[in-house]
């Protein structure tokens, strides 16, 4: 017998018996009902629920994927030759299949619907080969790939181009334990393992990493050849992020570190940043300019000008700033005494010193002799060279607002708030932070771990929203000639949209800056990828630009549906399967592939593995007994 003919009859298991738009009923025949079938020496799996199937009109081979099975009862009796009843049992196993695309002329698989198969058109079992042409992503023209993972059902490796999944949005969705940490360091290993070898790499291709957690810290997760910076909010001695001054000093860096709102404070820190770079600048247009004292000059006016001042409420807060001002260069001794020779007469609406009938509204001499104008006329170089530029930057903050103050234009409650904040955050952002010159946050390395365990919440939302956003403007001006790879690990964190700690316009502003990167990042070469436990935690803008979606098991009914209404390259069904997935088991859906896939991706070795493993207390407590 021909051989051709003796495989058809081995992998045959029905013919198709009933038609529903994309949905097909295919009846097996009554000797296809085993697990599994013997041929050539090798044991294939038969056809069952979850698995492919091939439909054959004429030359066209229609795949199919098997999504239900059922029994259709079909018995019935006749008489014999004696007059005998006999019973024939006719029970025919029923699969319903879902058209999932074709293998076209030129032998790849083409997801969608060409042609509808016939009532009496044959069904088979898929061949490995044919296995392996429907799993096939990679396009002719691909020369890199990366293999990372399994069909679930037929345990086929699957191979995932580089281009077309990793010059692409990404998201990674999945319950905590369910695999998605290994689905993302296992993807950029490979990646790096692939692309390092090319000469190009390092300095054309750069992946930052915002971890979390900690996970991607470990020597040899992802890749040995990365830096890792290890941030704390805590201690001063932890690693710090590189920043020139001018660049920290940007009015968008620190509309963002300061959480500035866009019509009282942006403005008022524009204003800051003009004077106190006004000032600096004067101190090098010639060599005899004395910066310390001209900046003493500039204390010493003020305080003249607020004790001659009449309007009670706006003198007291001026001179509680000057005093603040003054508290920077002074020991504890001699600030106790600063005001102590300052009163206030209220009939006479005006300054007097204490003890006295000297009015310093009217004896202006007098007040050079006031201790907090021989403070600040003590201020020493040596003194203001100790102050760092970020204490710096804060009095000039009180100086441009005792200028505002002066003449009425601001309102101290709208403007007080962030100059609070500046200070609230300057220990976080002096541990955090490293000023310097020809700052290079890359160094020799183009792989960034970004280890923000240790940061407190305040600064987990801001050095994220500010480091995607410098290192994204930073890297438009390369023309698209080089990638940057953006991995949000625990993305919800950063993204998410329903966050109460935060004003709503701080938040739509969050929000915005990373849709801008991912909405128009692709046409500069920026990729993001994304990961995360609540996806319904996430802005909906975000998850629906992802091009590519490795989703794991999620149970949370919201996150289902997120999913369900964000990624339109998903199928009901296999939106169904969702929360049924085992460990390391996920959908595969997007631009990369023609329909969605389930796989079961490679395990990594134990020290190659991000640091989420689940604590077992069997170990803690020394085993068992």
């Amino acid at each position: 017998m021909n051989d051709a003919l003796i495989k058809d009859a081995v992998l045959r298991v029905g013919e198709v018996s009933g038609i529903e738009g994309r949905k097909i009923f295919i009846t097996l025949d009554k000797n296809k009902n085993s697990s599994e079938l013997l041929y050539e020496g090798d044991i294939l799996k038969n056809i069952s629920v979850g698995s492919y199937i091939e439909i054959r009109k004429g030359f066209l081979s229609i795949i199919g994927k098997a999504e239900g099975e059922k029994l259709v009862e079909d018995s019935f009796s006749y008489k014999d030759k004696e007059n005998q009843y006999q019973y024939i049992d006719k029970n025919k196993r029923t699969l319903t299949v879902t058209l999932s695309g074709y293998i076209g002329t030129d032998g790849r698989f083409v997801g969608g619907i060409k042609e509808l198969p016939l009532i009496g058109n044959e069904a088979f079992i898929l061949t490995e080969s044919k296995i392996h042409t429907i799993h096939n992503l990679l396009r002719k023209e691909s020369s890199l790939k990366i293999n990372i993972a399994k069909t679930d059902i037929e345990e086929v490796p699957i191979s995932f181009p580089v281009d077309g999944l990793f010059n692409s949005h990404i998201a990674i969705f999945g319950n905590t334990g369910s695999g998605k940490s290994n689905t993302l360091a296992i993807l950029y290993q490979e990646m790096i393992k692939v692309l390092k070898s090319k000469s190009g790499f390092k300095d054309n291709c750069r992946v930052f990493i915002f971890d979390f957690n900690g996970e991607y810290a470990k020597k040899d997760c992802i890749t040995k050849e990365k830096t890792i910076c290890a941030l704390s909010t805590r201690r001063s001695n932890g690693d710090k992020i590189p920043m020139s001054f001018d660049k920290l000093m940007d009015i968008e860096t620190l509309a963002i570190l300061l959480e500035a709102t866009e019509k009282t404070q942006k403005p008022f820190l524009k204003r800051t940043l003009r004077y106190y770079r006004t000032v600096k600048a004067s101190q090098d247009d010639s060599g005899e300019f004395n910066f310390t004292q001209h900046f003493k000059n500039i204390i010493k006016r003020n305080i003249k000008d607020v004790l001659q001042m009449t309007n009670k409420d706006t003198a007291f807060k001026i001179l509680d700033y000057l005093e603040e001002i003054i508290t920077f260069f002074v020991d504890e001794d001699t600030e106790k005494e600063l005001r102590s020779d300052i009163d206030y007469h209220n009939q006479s609406n005006g300054f007097f010193k204490t003890g006295t009938n000297t009015f310093y509204t009217t004896e202006e001499n007098e007040i050079e002799n006031t201790n907090l104008y021989k403070a600040a006329d003590s201020i020493a170089d040596a003194t203001l060279n100790d102050i760092s530029e970020l204490n710096q930057f804060f009095i000039f903050l009180l100086l441009q607002l005792i200028n505002d103050l002066y003449r009425y234009k601001v309102q101290v409650d709208h403007v007080l708030p962030v100059i609070n904040r500046f200070k609230a955050k300057q220990p976080s952002i002096e541990h955090t932070f490293q000023i310097e010159e020809n700052a290079d946050l890359w160094k020799d390395k183009n792989v960034v771990v970004l280890n923000l365990r240790d940061v407190n919440l305040d600064m987990r939302k801001t050095i994220p929203l500010l480091l995607a956003k410098h290192i994204y403007n930073e890297h438009k001006q390369e023309n698209n000639k080089k990638s940057l790879s953006i991995i949000i690990d625990e993305a919800h964190n950063i993204l998410s949209k329903t966050s109460f700690r935060e004003t709503e316009d701080w938040k739509d502003y969050r929000l915005e800056t990373f849709e801008e990167i991912i909405k128009e990042g692709r046409k500069f070469g920026v990729f993001v990828t994304i990961a995360s436990q609540r996806p319904n935690d996430i802005s909906e803008t975000i998850i629906s630009q992802a091009h590519n979606y490795f989703i794991h098991q999620l149970i949370n009914q919201r996150d289902l549906q997120t999913i369900g209404n964000a990624v339109s390259y998903i199928d009901k069904i296999t939106e169904e399967s969702i929360p049924t997935l085992p460990v390391g088991t996920c959908i595969f859906s997007g631009i990369a592939t023609p329909m969605p896939l389930k796989l079961k991706i490679n395990e990594l070795l134990d020290k190659e593995k991000p640091d989420s493993h689940t604590l077992q207390f069997e170990k803690i407590t020394g085993g068992t007994q």
